[in-house]
């Protein structure tokens, strides 16, 4: 394991050409991450410099320490949610605290190396939960999108829009109109050009034009009263015992989002520039960027597909246009943060208001409509509970759902069946016919696991007195448990007990392993396991 950063300068990758073009793509990036971070920082509910001082804290670690080239870290829309809930529940320093333990979380992670963790997660799964943060995101930004004069908004979906409702009639039409024009620059800009970010000019005029005609808007001003443009010093949390172990689900929340989110931008990311990350290297970073982001204040951070991808377009190919990110908005923040109390919140609404559209998995989840019905069931059982409740539970339920229907699907793949036996010879055939009432003969295809077993034994109420031996050709049998073994133990004493003797034939390394550790081979005799099925069949005749 070694960052990426240091791996790229051993092999002398750096060029000066290189480093030219991601100075460039790292200060575009900036002035994209700019309105972002203070929009996601103040809608996550702490200060608007905080969601500045985690894009540039952890912004820096994520791409000095990063497996991936080119990811870009920082606040994202996937947090708002759950940060605003868990501050509403346990308050800043609760956050603090839980940030922190996700960190320790993801730095074990990967040094456990458990960075390939994400090909377990299902797509449907995947799609359902980001699709259901984009939702609850876009809830968030009702309130200052319409100008509702609400003093404290609920965490949970269904009581927000209760209140929402119910404080309707304070609808604020100027805040509206310039939160609507704030999306239609946002929209249309990119027609007139695409190298300035349509936020950044929705930021300026919406700004002016509140300014100018003095309209009866809130700003950023307004909300926050004292807005810091320096960078404080950083400061451990106290905890104890009790306040761990009431925000480990907190904590262990953070860190699953933060493993999913990051490592998805990095294979993302992969896709776009033909490279490979270190996924375990890339959870390492994603710890120590939030370690250190918490102890500075600030919230929690992993890779941000849609900062990576323009990071990419812009020309950048190495972490230097990450790290000249980071700096370039540490430079903004100590100038230009206090022109920040200006800034509408309603456009701060309107820019989050596309991040969620564009966050959503939306012609993924239409084609997933399509898919088997199980699928669909986990998809739309994730997206629902992910709005409804929480990540956690989201993901909890829906990948229990999953391997029970995993298991299900393997056990229905599974049969276990009678040999055809085909004889070209006519000789062999009438030794065959000789003995064949005597001998039954059973293929296991498929794995040879707990979900089969119950079929297993009804196939196996076949053996009796009649017959002198039963033969399991298993050479299609690629895997098999302890509850299959403890199946095949009672089929061996039912045999016994008939006076019936029982052949293996065309044991795969795995069943043989498991059988000879377990002494089942032991049980029934070396002699009685065979190479191949002819054999078998030349010693029941």
């Amino acid at each position: 394991m070694k960052p990426k950063l240091f791996r790229m300068m051993e092999r002398k990758e750096i060029t000066k050409e290189k480093i030219a073009r991601d100075v460039i793509a790292g200060i575009i990036v900036a002035i994209i991450a700019l309105p972002l971070s203070v929009a996601l920082g103040i809608s996550s509910g702490v200060s608007p410099e905080k969601g500045l001082i985690t894009a540039i804290m952890a912004g820096f670690f994520i791409s000095f320490l990063g497996g991936s080239r080119v990811q870009i870290g920082g606040p994202t829309g996937a947090f708002v949610v759950i940060v605003y809930g868990i501050i509403q529940q346990h308050g800043i320093q609760g956050l603090i605290i839980s940030t922190l333990m996700a960190g320790v979380i993801l730095i074990i992670l990967g040094f456990m190396k458990l960075g390939s963790i994400i090909k377990f997660v299902p797509y449907p799964i995947t799609v359902g939960f980001t699709s259901g943060i984009a939702i609850t995101l876009l809830s968030t930004q009702v309130k200052d999108f319409l100008g509702l004069n609400i003093s404290n908004v609920p965490a949970e979906f269904i009581h927000k829009w209760q209140v929402y409702f119910q404080h309707m009639n304070t609808f604020n039409l100027s805040a509206f109109l310039v939160g609507l024009g704030s999306l239609l620059i946002m929209i249309l800009w990119p027609k007139v050009n695409k190298s300035i970010p349509g936020s950044l000019i929705a930021l300026v005029v919406a700004t002016l034009a509140v300014q100018i005609f003095n309209l009866p808007v809130e700003t950023i001003g307004s909300r926050y009263n004292n807005i810091s443009s320096a960078i404080p010093m950083p400061a451990l949390p106290k905890v104890d015992f009790e306040t761990l172990k009431n925000l480990f689900n907190p904590a262990l929340t953070i860190a699953i989002l933060a493993a999913i989110e990051s490592l998805l931008s990095a294979v993302v990311a992969d896709g776009m520039i033909g490279g490979k990350h270190d996924s375990n290297m890339e959870l390492v970073a994603q710890g120590v960027a939030n370690v250190v982001s918490a102890l500075f204040g600030g919230i929690p951070a992993t890779g941000a597909i849609a900062r990576t991808a323009a990071n990419v377009k812009n020309g950048g190919r190495s972490p230097i246009a990450g790290i000249v990110h980071a700096v370039t908005l540490l430079l903004i923040m100590l100038v230009f943060m206090p022109l920040a109390k200006l800034i509408p919140m309603t456009t701060l609404a309107a820019i989050l208001i596309i991040v969620s559209y564009n966050m959503g998995e939306w012609k993924s989840m239409y084609s997933l409509l399509k898919a088997p019905k199980s699928d669909v069931a986990i998809l739309l059982l994730t997206f629902i509970l992910t709005i409804v409740f929480d990540l956690v539970i989201a993901i909890e339920i829906g990948m229990v759902i999953a391997m029970f229907l995993f298991m299900k699907r393997a056990a229905d793949t599974t049969r276990i069946e009678s040999a055809n036996l085909d004889y070209d010879d006519l000789e062999e055939k009438e030794l065959q016919s000789s003995w064949s009432d005597k001998v039954l003969i059973y293929e296991i295809n498929g794995p040879f696991f707990f979900g089969v077993v119950n079929k297993f034994m009804e196939v196996m109420k076949e053996i009796h007195p009649k017959y002198d031996v039963l033969i399991l050709d298993m050479k299609n049998a690629n895997a098999m448990d302890a509850s299959a073994l403890e199946a095949l133990e009672r089929v061996y004493e039912r045999c016994k007990h008939h006076n019936v003797k029982l052949y293996l034939s065309e044991v795969q390394e795995q069943p043989k392993k498991v059988l000879e550790n377990m002494g089942f081979i032991d049980l029934i005799g070396e002699e009685s396991v065979f190479q191949h099925i002819n054999e078998a069949l030349e010693s029941a005749a």
